[in-house]
Parts: C-alpha cells; sequence; structure tokens
C-alpha cells in the first residue's frame, strides 16, 4: 500500500502530522474521514501521481498515525478550525504554499473550514459527501438523527464512549463501516481495512475521534453560525454516493449552492464510503475536475 509513497511524521506547531507523498507537479492535499486514515487514498493517489500530481495524504490530528493531544477543556484544539491550521502548515513544510484540497466525510468538514480560513492557500476543493456542519445541526430531523446517531453519541462526555467503544472496538466502527449505506466488508480492501483496524485498536485514536465529534458541536457549529453567507472562493466540486444516506436525507448540492462562489457537483456509484468502494470511478473525477482548473501564480 502506498508503495514508492514517502510515509513520514512532521512537527506542525507543537504536534506531529503523518502524512504519505509522492509524485511531481501540483500539489493535491488529500484528507481522510471517520473512521478510517489516510490509508482511504491507497487506490486513488497513485492514479493522481501518474497523471503528473503531488499528492499528499494526511492523517488528521486525532486519527492515524498522527499525534492525539489531550483535550483542552474548551475542545478548541480537536476542532476543524485547528485540524485545518495544521494541514495548512504541513504543506507550508513541505514547500507548497497553494494546493488543491480533496476531503471525504470528517477530511470533507476540515477541507471546508480551510477554505474559508485560508482561502489564499486553495486553489480548488473537493467535499465528499457530507452538507455543511451548520446544515447538519440544525435540521435535526428524526431521520438524520436516526442514520447519524453517532454524532451525539460520540460527542458525550469523556470517558463514557470511549468506555463503551472499547469493550467491542471491532463491533462498533463495523457497524459504522458496513452500516452506512451500500457498503459492506467486500467493497473494501483487504490492506486498507487493516490499516483502519489498527487505527480503532488504538485507544487513543478513540479518544482523539470522539473529541473531534465534541468539538463539532461545541466549537465548529458556532464557527460555521458565525461564518454565514461566506462562501468559498475556490472552484469547489460536490461529489456523494448515489445510495448514500446524506443522498437519501438531503439535495446535497442545493446545501452548498449558497456556500460556493463555483461549483459542480456529481454522484457517484455507492454509499457513503464510495472512495473505498469505486476508487476508479473517484479518480476519474478528480482527474477530470483537477485537469480544468490548473494551478496558476499568484500574480505580483
Amino acid at each position: 500500500m502506498f508503495e514508492g509513497f514517502e510515509n513520514r511524521r512532521i512537527a506542525v506547531d507543537g504536534i506531529e502530522i503523518a502524512y504519505v507523498a509522492a509524485g511531481a507537479g501540483e500539489p493535491v492535499l488529500m484528507l481522510h474521514g471517520f473512521p478510517q486514515t489516510k490509508a482511504l487514498w491507497a487506490r486513488i493517489a497513485p492514479g493522481l501521481v501518474a497523471l503528473g500530481y503531488r499528492v499528499i495524504g494526511a492523517d488528521l490530528r486525532g486519527y492515524g498515525a498522527s499525534d492525539k493531544p489531550t483535550a483542552q477543556t474548551d475542545l478548541a484544539n480537536y476542532s476543524f478550525r485547528t485540524m485545518a491550521t495544521d494541514q495548512v502548515g504541513l504543506m507550508r513544510a513541505l514547500g507548497h504554499e497553494r494546493f488543491h484540497l480533496v476531503g471525504h466525510d470528517r477530511g470533507a468538514r476540515v477541507a471546508h473550514r480551510l477554505a474559508l480560513d485560508h482561502a489564499a492557500a486553495v486553489v480548488t476543493v473537493v467535499l465528499m459527501d457530507i452538507v455543511p456542519t451548520a446544515v447538519m445541526l440544525t435540521d435535526l430531523r428524526k431521520e438524520v438523527a436516526r442514520s447519524y446517531w453517532h454524532w451525539f453519541f460520540l460527542a458525550q462526555p469523556a470517558p463514557f464512549p470511549e468506555k463503551m467503544i472499547e469493550a467491542s472496538r471491532d463491533l462498533f466502527y463495523e457497524t459504522c463501516l458496513f452500516g452506512w449505506g451500500a457498503a459492506g466488508p467486500q467493497d473494501f480492501d483487504i490492506e486498507q481495512l487493516a490499516a483502519y483496524r489498527a487505527s480503532w485498536h488504538d485507544t487513543e485514536a478513540i479518544a482523539g475521534s470522539c473529541n473531534d465529534y465534541r468539538a463539532a458541536l461545541a466549537v465548529d457549529l458556532a464557527h460555521d453560525l458565525a461564518d454565514h453567507g461566506k462562501r468559498i472562493s475556490a472552484p469547489v466540486l460536490i461529489l456523494y454516493g448515489a445510495s448514500s444516506a446524506m443522498a437519501k436525507l438531503y439535495d446535497l448540492p442545493a446545501t452548498w449552492a449558497d456556500r460556493c462562489t463555483t461549483m459542480e457537483a456529481q454522484a457517484v456509484q455507492g454509499g457513503h464510503f464510495f472512495p473505498d468502494s469505486a476508487p476508479e470511478e473517484v479518480t476519474e473525477q478528480l482527474a477530470s475536475f483537477l485537469r480544468r482548473r490548473p494551478l496558476t501564480p499568484v500574480p505580483d
């Protein structure tokens, strides 16, 4: 997995962020979601490298091989704003002041925040299978709560969800991975699934993901509400699983239309985890979008 990629950790503002990277050309930062790691991109990143891109796949703080700091009382150090700052710092440390940005699930929420807070750094944005956090948490219909129950379970005060998960880690995470819209064990690459499982067997990673969800309610919603009316200035591609719970519960393109300056949207076969189940189609969609939106030098 990730043959020919460098696999390292780099210090960014006092914590280490783990990443893989390969290729030459326009930089593309790829951010995973829950309950996964940067291994999500193992069958997509090589295709983009072959097309002439420099691809960086990073673990979010609290996940995978990145550091998992103790949560601050106000949870600000697990906010999407802080995670976005991590990733901007990573890219700058690697020599990339401007880059394309791709995120799935939690990684897409970090990408949204990054595109708002660090607009000058972002060439394009791809957001996969999410509605805006503010929509998710203010339009809380019973159908949404039933499908996305984990948001509220993981956000409970420590150590309640951590201890419950630790009692049967595989049962909990496999219920998440195989229960959200059209995915089963057969849809996941064996090596990638092993990488996900290794992460959720890490007690610190369990706490990290809980802190991520706690921060969404405690911090991120307020940030998004404060930015009501603010649009992503970079061109945006919204990708979503045709059979995903999100697509069944929302008109996903409509939820993003007034939050983007320029937007395209496309359904991909599969459910929420379509990057795992349909990597070739995702690679094609990304390549087409990136080809039409190249990085151009910033005028003096």
